[in-house]
């Protein structure tokens, strides 16, 4: 991949670690495996589709860069993915080469030069990545194992619903972002995404995200609601990681397939996706019954 392109290609993430090409970084920070999970690798996961769980992913890993960290952005939804048509890359290797095994994982690797982080595109409307086996998803597992340690964060936007291949990188995750909206269907779907995981794993580290909501406080309520189904059913209280407001500039961005941190720095969906990648370390704050 060659280094120093405009927005609409990729442009060289350097050797994994060596914090050479793309966006030096800081001292990597360490973090331990829980669990079998790995403690630096974010899921970023809905219910259904059409909550902006690919936006809010691209956000935050440019978020994260934003703040000094080293990140990964990996599209992991196997047949549709879409995180290269948000940007606008042209990706001359992604995912597909790397689960049919003709490509390491870190040779596919790009950089995002308008947002500081790397990226590894999916292929869209291949239907046997979608239906891949568990020893390639094993295997891709493995590769993602292998670089996950020469970042301090790496994002996985996964596929939504609950198929083989969403539970098996969420097993990976130390930290499952649900992302949701104040549509019935979307809590309805996310609701029971959070009932499957957290069957999965007894102690699982997952907190949601409303988006598109008219304000926070909106927001905290259609929160509530989720939070109490998951009280009452699965004995379970998922925190709130936070509240991303409805912007339109969010919706001119995508069409100019431009990172929105970029292209609307101070819009409030991106102060509020930055509040959120700020807070992430930390113990989410509680919200009101």
């Amino acid at each position: 991949m060659s280094a120093s392109k405009p927005l609409n290609t990729l442009g060289a993430a350097g050797a994994p670690g060596d914090g050479s090409a793309g966006s030096p970084r800081g001292r990597r920070r360490t973090f331990p495996r829980t669990h079998g999970h790995r403690r630096n690798v974010l899921a970023v996961a809905s219910g259904k589709g059409g909550v902006g769980k690919t936006w809010f992913a691209i956000t935050l890993a440019h978020a994260l860069a934003d703040q000094g960290q080293r990140a990964l952005l990996l599209d992991g939804d196997l047949g549709l993915a879409n995180v290269d048509i948000q940007l606008g890359l042209a990706a001359p290797a992604d995912l597909a080469a790397v689960i049919d095994g003709g490509a390491r994982l870190e040779t596919v690797i790009g950089h995002v030069e308008a947002g500081g982080f790397d990226v590894v595109a999916g292929r869209s409307g291949v239907a046997n990545l979608a239906a891949a086996s568990r020893g390639r998803l094993d295997g891709l597992l493995g590769e993602i194992d292998a670089v996950v340690d020469t970042y301090d964060r790496v994002i996985l936007d996964l596929g939504a619903g609950v198929e083989q291949t969403v539970r098996a990188f969420c097993d990976k995750a130390g930290t499952c972002l649900v992302v949701t909206t104040d549509e019935p269907t979307a809590l309805t779907d996310a609701y029971a995404f959070i009932k499957m995981l957290s069957r999965r794993n007894a102690t699982p580290d997952i907190r949601i995200v409303v988006n598109m909501a008219h304000n926070r406080h909106e927001g905290e309520r259609t929160y509530t609601t989720l939070r109490r189904a998951c009280e009452g059913f699965l004995k379970f209280s998922p925190p709130l990681a936070g509240v991303v407001r409805r912007d339109p500039l969010v919706k001119d961005a995508i069409r100019a397939q431009s990172p929105v941190l970029a292209r609307y720095p101070a819009c409030p969906a991106a102060l509020d996706v930055r509040k959120i990648a700020a807070a992430l370390d930390g113990d989410p704050a509680p919200v009101p019954a």
